[in-house]
């Protein structure tokens, strides 16, 4: 293996070894402060590599994987997700005297999965990843089952992800099999030309592509396969919960946009009807459920579920479009709803314990006369998923009309309208309890250092690339899947 190889690999590599390093350890000393430390310093060491690695050598890395600008671009959000996630978890588990260890472990597999899966231009890889990924999710789920006054349910959030998880695995199993009967092939972008000769109505080919989207869309919480959603959210530890809804989604949401344009899968008959079906029903649902919502966790995951049909309107559009404009659009709308997210559940978290949660919207009535400092930037958070100016989701939502206005969908774009209409009224809503006055006494004890960085630097980088979003935009523009 040559050095431009390993250097190109060298995130991934940096993952695995960190994760081998961190098992070790815990194999010989139990030490929270230490597992956070290296988990920590692991996770930085990989975000820093990126630096080094040069796109312009990358196709020649491996057939299952490629290091682009693009793949750079998505790995490096789901690293500073899992960096943000291991800020949150150390004060989070610290009042515990259970073991607490492992929780980095599972952190840094799945950051590993997440960057495989990101990285991915092959179904083998492809499959890895999602699978490495999802297996430790699952224990980071139903990690706090035997701590006495955790996230309600952790156990039964575990098994629904579980046993659903594996279910939509299947089939996109099943999916990519029968893409292979037809074509021979597993690498995205030998796709087309093979698909010519096997044709395009093929009946096989079809049925494998609609259980691939059956499969991807219960990964991304659209309806009607996002049941499992509002329940895990808020059944899992908050640490979590953070990282199923930022590195996750935008580990999945990375391959997806790759998948659709490199495989030409916007051609297959039917396709695109079905994943139009699917954004529509989502933005819309995803909004109308929240309204009701009394649990401020619940009240994310429906919002999750209207931001990722968001997101489908670019996929469905990306066909009509040139492949640099719908990466950028991808890419800045994932960069907003990441940052935005993992600041909403730092929020969460800074007023939590693993044996105390404070996930009822009720407990939030006037922070903002008690701890201003941590209730401003919920209202950023809040304003930047509603799509409000001078801030990244206004730029975002901006992003996703135009890909809608160049793909002609307007039927889409009447959804997202509508569903932001519905999405203002309970995003403005948590604002307008932040400021009432407060129902009871607050504790004012002051914030860990790490949560309180936390705060400062997502809600202050939503903030910045609202205001300012000309450096981000001109280091995402020309970035292509290809």
């Amino acid at each position: 293996m040559s050095i431009d190889v390993l250097i190109n690999l060298s995130q991934i590599i940096m993952l695995g070894l960190s994760t081998l390093v961190v098992m070790l350890v815990i194999a010989f000393r139990r030490d929270h402060k230490l597992t956070y430390g290296l988990t920590m310093a692991g996770l930085a060491i990989s975000l820093l590599i990126f630096l080094f690695i040069n796109p312009a050598d990358a196709r020649q890395a491996t057939e299952l994987l490629v290091m682009d600008d693009y793949s750079l671009f998505f790995s490096t959000l789901v690293i500073i997700s899992a960096l943000a996630v291991t800020a949150l978890s150390y004060p989070y588990f610290e009042g515990e005297k259970s073991r607490n260890e492992e929780f980095y472990l599972l952190l840094l597999m799945a950051t590993l999965g997440g960057v495989v899966l990101a990285c991915s231009q092959h179904f083998v890889s492809f499959f890895l990843g999602m699978e490495i990924l999802s297996i430790c999710l699952y224990g980071m789920i139903a990690y706090t089952v035997q701590q006495p006054g955790a996230a309600k349910f952790p156990l039964e959030a575990g098994i629904k992800y579980l046993l659903l998880s594996g279910a939509s695995s299947a089939m996109i199993l099943f999916g990519i099999a029968l893409i292979y009967t037809q074509t021979g092939t597993l690498l995205f972008s030998e796709i087309p030309q093979r698909l010519v000769e096997a044709g395009q109505g093929n009946p096989i080919v079809i049925t494998g592509w609609m259980m691939a989207v059956a499969g991807i869309a219960f990964k991304l919480s659209l309806v009607p396969f996002h049941m499992w959603t509002p329940d895990v959210y808020e059944g899992a530890p908050v640490p979590a919960t953070t990282f199923i809804a930022t590195a996750s989604k935008a580990a999945m949401v990375a391959v997806v946009l790759r998948l659709v344009l490199a495989s030409q899968a916007y051609e297959i008959d039917g396709l695109l009807s079905t994943v139009t079906v699917l954004a529509a029903l989502s933005m819309v649902a995803g909004n109308l459920l929240a309204l009701l919502q009394k649990n401020i966790k619940r009240l994310q995951a429906y919002s999750s579920i209207a931001h990722l049909g968001y997101v489908m309107i670019v996929i469905v559009a990306a066909g009509s479009m040139v492949s640099s404009a719908a990466a950028e659009a991808v890419t800045y709308y994932m960069a907003a709803y990441v940052f935005t997210t993992l600041a909403g559940f730092a929020v969460v978290s800074a007023l939590s314990s693993s044996t105390n949660e404070q996930d009822q919207l009720a407990s939030y009535q006037g922070l903002f006369w008690q701890r201003p400092w941590v209730a401003l930037p919920l209202m950023i958070v809040m304003l930047s998923l509603a799509g409000i100016p001078l801030t990244m989701g206004f730029i975002g939502k901006f992003y996703v009309i135009q890909a809608g206005v160049t793909g002609q969908l307007w039927l889409l774009l009447a959804m997202l309208v509508i569903g932001s209409g519905i999405g203002i009224f309970y995003y403005l809503r948590v604002v307008y309890l932040l400021v009432q006055p407060p129902s009871g006494e607050s504790e004012q004890g002051g914030l860990p250092l790490a949560v309180t960085a936390t705060l400062l630097l997502t809600s202050g980088t939503v903030v910045l690339l609202g205001i300012w979003p000309t450096g981000l935009i001109a280091s995402l523009s020309g970035l292509s899947v290809f």
